[in-house]
């Protein structure tokens, strides 16, 4: 079920209406769990085994952790919750990239190895719910936090719909403790997570999907190679269509939990205003990003055993993401790229250490760190490095007898929204939405709120899925 549809909104609606009913909070938990269920069960029934088996082992290997008094008995648990996750993101997600590279190898070699037919569908949302289970059995293994009192609650983590699918992802402590007491929305969270769904909902289905999508499209979908103007405007018109889907995503998902009277956090804060890339990963999917911080960089040594070691898992860190986005080199490409920005910042950090630079720099410093995030976008809308490729060369201005591609209108459309996309970021770079709103008159919060609901109505296709649904 997607959130862009009629369906959805029907979905909500009775959701809603069934948790304020005055129930025992028990029945309303269990009627969240059934419905997440339902929400799952759209997409694929059959899959809902995999949140099954990803909520039980994880349950049962934190009791474990809790009660074993062994360190090699801890050690057994935490394997059994990381092999069970990690096992299944690899078959399911990389099992057909995992054997075409060893056919790939094999055939270097010499040997000509025709493997069978390894058709899988990729179960909706799997990176994510696996690194929200797995940050729960790591939790209690590293003794940051105890497990949960009761199943229904944990399983409701797990399940919780406004987040099952594409995030943010979320950590046991910050969504188990909120279902220890009965939540009810109250009518100021009600009215403004409704307005947080409609801003996500405008995102989504009147930018990204409406403006925006149709020339990224036609610049990476097309036959030949695209020219300066059309590889530039092809790739922003990525970039703005990858944070509207996505932001779009987040900001309607964490609306929903407020609808219900839950508290999810912030998943992207205004990541084109970023001034260098270490400001760019926090405010870009900051839910993932300190995941792997916590769960990668700092375990692989993070800061702790001099600059080469830093250096390298960074590195690592980094390609393991690019990849966990998608079973393609593409993907690795994009994480490496980043890595190498984040490595060359902090060398420029250390030889400027006593440098303080003012507005203008700042400014013109955040414009270069665009600019470089929009090279890192070619690799990851591309479908393969052929493409990739032929739309850097365009970029370059190395396409010399390339045909135009992009008609007036959808280069007039890029050209005004990315700059206003960008000019909006950096206006709301150090704000928060509440103080912003605090200072707009309700009377034109009102008008805006119906606009964009009208153009969201007026926009409204087929309901395409969210392009971080493919993760």
């Amino acid at each position: 079920m997607v959130f862009n549809t009629l369906t959805f909104a029907a979905f909500f609606l009775f959701v809603v209406l069934l948790h304020s009913l005055p129930l025992g909070w028990k029945v309303r938990k269990v009627n969240l769990l059934l419905a997440s269920y339902v929400f799952y069960a759209a997409w694929n029934p059959p899959f809902i085994l995999l949140l099954w088996i990803s909520t039980v082992v994880d349950w049962y290997a934190a009791q474990g952790l809790v009660h074993a008094e062994r360190p090699g008995a801890r050690r057994a648990w935490m394997l059994l919750s990381v092999v069970a996750n990690l096992g299944m993101l690899l078959y399911f997600k990389y099992g057909t990239f995992l054997l075409h590279n060893f056919t790939v190898v094999m055939a270097a070699f010499g040997v000509h190895y025709q493997p069978p037919p390894f058709d899988i569908v990729l179960p909706v949302g799997i990176s994510f719910y696996t690194f929200a289970t797995m940050s729960y059995t790591l939790d209690v293994y590293l003794r940051r936090s105890l497990p949960a009192r009761n199943f229904l609650d944990y399983a409701l983590f797990v399940t919780f719909f406004p987040h099952l699918v594409a995030g943010p992802i979320m950590r046991p402590t910050e969504l188990v403790p909120q279902f220890e007491t009965p939540r009810r929305a109250s009518m100021q969270q009600l009215c403004f997570g409704l307005g947080l769904m409609t801003i996500g909902l405008f995102n989504k289905v009147v930018l990204a999907d409406t403006f925006l999508s149709g020339a990224a499209e036609r610049v990476y979908d097309a036959a030949g190679a695209p020219g300066f103007l059309d590889g530039w405007i092809g790739t922003l018109a990525f970039s703005g269509q990858i944070f509207c889907d996505f932001a779009g995503y987040s900001t309607t998902a964490i609306g929903a939990a407020l609808c219900l009277g839950f508290a999810m956090p912030d998943n992207f804060r205004f990541p084109y205003a970023a001034i260098g890339f270490s400001d760019f990963w926090r405010r870009w999917h900051i839910t993932l990003s300190s995941w792997l911080r916590d769960y990668l960089y700092i375990p692989l040594g993070g800061n702790r055993h001099g600059p080469l070691r830093m250096n390298l898992a960074l590195m690592g860190t980094m390609l393991l993401g690019g990849l966990w986005h998608g079973a393609n080199w593409t993907f690795v490409a994009w994480g490496g790229l980043h890595g190498i920005y984040l490595v060359a910042e902090r060398r420029i950090r250390a030889l400027f250490a006593g440098y303080q630079p003012g507005p203008l720099a700042l400014f013109g410093l955040g414009l270069l760190t665009y600019l470089l995030v929009n090279l890192t976008w070619v690799f990851f809308r591309a479908k393969d490095f052929s493409v990739g490729w032929q739309v850097l060369r365009g970029m370059l201005g190395l396409n010399g007898s390339a045909k135009p591609i992009l008609p007036t209108v959808f280069i007039a459309s890029v050209a005004v929204i990315m700059p206003l996309l960008v000019a909006v970021h950096w206006y709301m770079r150090d704000r928060t939405l509440e103080s912003a709103l605090a200072r707009v008159p309700p009377a034109v919060i009102a008008l805006v709120w119906g606009l964009m609901a009208f153009l969201i109505v007026i926009s409204q296709g087929a309901g395409n899925a969210f392009i971080y649904f493919q993760f």
